[in-house]
């Protein structure tokens, strides 16, 4: 009987990863919907990114301030300049060209580009040399078949429209705004989004080669929050410098804001942090896929979004050519992690970081 249940303990304890990932993914989900409400009510996407951010920062501050005192690194002004290009990179460009292409294009089409993210990383981590590509393995071969149909994927949701699929019955909750003309420029969308899938690639490899002088990720995170917080203000200042544009009220945008800087950046960020120290960067990338398919089946079956066959084909192509691409990398190496003292996961030899195309360490999302 002992031995049963030390059994059932221990299988609880090999399956908590998945399920805690699985969580993620399904709250994550909610977040595009959540967001376009929000803009189809009138929140400014700019605005909302840096109220997001800064609220993320300061949820975040005290963990990363208590749990990080004995090994969070002096930071100087080259460590800050630094920061300072990869909340560009991770947080203010990025974010505020993939939220803006909401506008244009839908829920469905962004959850399914941002499968993309690995292939082009990939890509850019072999012209850098980060990544080595042993043809003569299969799972050498799968790299580079995986990159390439993940791409074709693209190329076939961005240029392939295609017929719209008939919904099935009426729509049970309406999301639509005023802005109907704008939802139909789906080429501006696409550019935007796309754009912003290559900033985000660029900032995974960038954060590789941060984490090797600053190997605290909440404090990084925490940093980045903020920083990436200050440069939207000053974008959105500029381009909206109306109070109104600065006003929220206690309705939808308030609750997204709420959600998206409390349950996305930091419980989910806390989440992928565990899971990363527990399963390695590959585990959690492999659950990015089901965010997709949660996101479609909620877009048409619940909203009653247009739902055009290009975006179908393109999204099972890419989804396709991302887990042949995962399986390549499955058994590439990985720095081993290790708990500390207070039982936050720590890379054991930040000088001896591997680049992982699709490593989460410090926030796996927008």
């Amino acid at each position: 009987m002992a031995m049963k249940l030390c059994s059932l303990v221990g299988t609880s304890r090999r399956f908590q990863p998945h399920i805690l990932m699985v969580f993620a993914q399904i709250v994550y989900s909610f977040l595009y919907f959540i967001t376009e409400a929000s803009f189809d009510h009138g929140m400014n996407p700019h605005v909302y990114i840096t109220y997001r951010h800064t609220l993320a920062g300061i949820m975040m501050l005290p963990f990363a301030y208590f749990l990080e005192r004995k090994i969070r690194p002096k930071l100087t002004v080259a460590l800050f300049l630094e920061i300072f290009v990869l909340s560009l990179l991770g947080v203010s460009l990025t974010l505020n060209m993939y939220f803006a292409s909401l506008k244009f294009t839908s829920p469905t089409f962004l959850a399914s580009m941002i499968n993309t993210i690995a292939s082009v990383t990939f890509v850019l981590a072999v012209i850098l040399r980060l990544e080595v590509i042993e043809l003569r393995n299969p799972r050498g071969i799968a790299k580079v078949l995986g990159t390439l149909v993940s791409l074709a994927g693209v190329m076939t949701m961005t240029l392939f429209k295609g017929p719209i699929l008939k919904n099935l019955w009426r729509p049970i909750i309406h999301l639509q705004g005023g802005n109907t003309v704008i939802q139909d420029d789906w080429l501006k969308g696409s550019v935007l989004t796309v754009s912003s899938c290559i900033t985000w690639s660029i900032w995974y490899i960038m954060q590789a080669y941060t984490l090797k002088r600053y190997p605290a990720q909440l404090s990084l995170t925490t940093w980045m929050n903020f920083v990436g917080a200050a440069q939207s203000a000053v974008f959105t200042v500029i381009a909206h410098h109306k109070r109104a544009d600065w006003t929220i009220g206690f309705n939808i945008d308030f609750w997204s804001t709420i959600y998206g800087g409390v349950v996305i950046s930091g419980m989910v960020t806390l989440i992928q942090l565990w899971c990363t120290g527990q399963k390695g960067p590959v585990f959690v990338t492999m659950f990015n896929p089901l965010s997709t398919l949660l996101v479609a089946i909620l877009a048409y079956f619940v909203l009653g979004e247009k739902l055009y066959l290009g975006s179908i084909v393109g999204g099972v192509i890419v989804i396709f050519g991302l887990y042949l691409l995962l399986w390549g990398k499955k058994n590439d190496h990985e720095a081993p992690m290790s708990a500390d003292e207070e039982g936050i996961p720590q890379l054991e030899d930040p000088k001896k970081l591997n680049f992982s195309s699709e490593a989460k360490y410090v926030n796996g999302e927008p």
